[in-house]
């Protein structure tokens, strides 16, 4: 009767430590998750930030382009105009690109969430399915031990 208790402490203690293991590695998982989802909310706030501070400097871009074409003394019109509408399309192009940018890593931050999620449950399952075999087996080895049946 000794070694069927030892075989059952045994396939008891293998048994609780699949299932620490699986819950730790979810654990993990999840926090990954919520990194790589924070790291989203970065992208947009940083979004927010550069489309500012590209802002400033394209207003003080074209006042420099407004003060060099005042100091060659021909008139806001023309080529010149044509010139500022450029700069203008040219800044908005750019700004687009800017928020395309963002919206690209961001998006693929919270793929990388739902991934990390994703593998977190498939640890789990995978650590049920591992408990689930030293069941079984601690099972078939008190059959063994047994002789089978009583």
């Amino acid at each position: 009767m000794s070694w069927q208790a030892a075989v059952v402490g045994l396939g008891a203690a293998q048994f609780q430590q699949q299932g620490a293991a699986g819950k730790y590695n979810q654990a993990v998982q999840n926090r990954n998750a919520q990194v790589a989802e924070q790291e989203a909310a970065q992208i947009d706030k940083q979004l927010e930030t550069d489309l500012v501070r590209f802002d400033q400097d394209f207003q003080k871009f074209q006042g420099e382009a407004k003060v060099a074409i005042a100091k060659t003394g021909a008139e806001f019109s023309g080529s010149s105009l044509r010139a500022l509408r450029y700069n203008a399309e040219q800044a908005e192009l750019e700004k687009n690109v800017m928020e395309y940018n963002a919206k690209i890593g961001a998006a693929q931050k919270f793929e990388e969430a739902n991934f990390a999620r994703i593998q977190g449950t498939v640890a789990r399952q995978q650590a049920r399915m591992a408990q689930l075999q030293t069941v079984s087996q601690t099972g078939q080895s008190l059959m063994a031990m047994s002789g089978g049946s009583k």
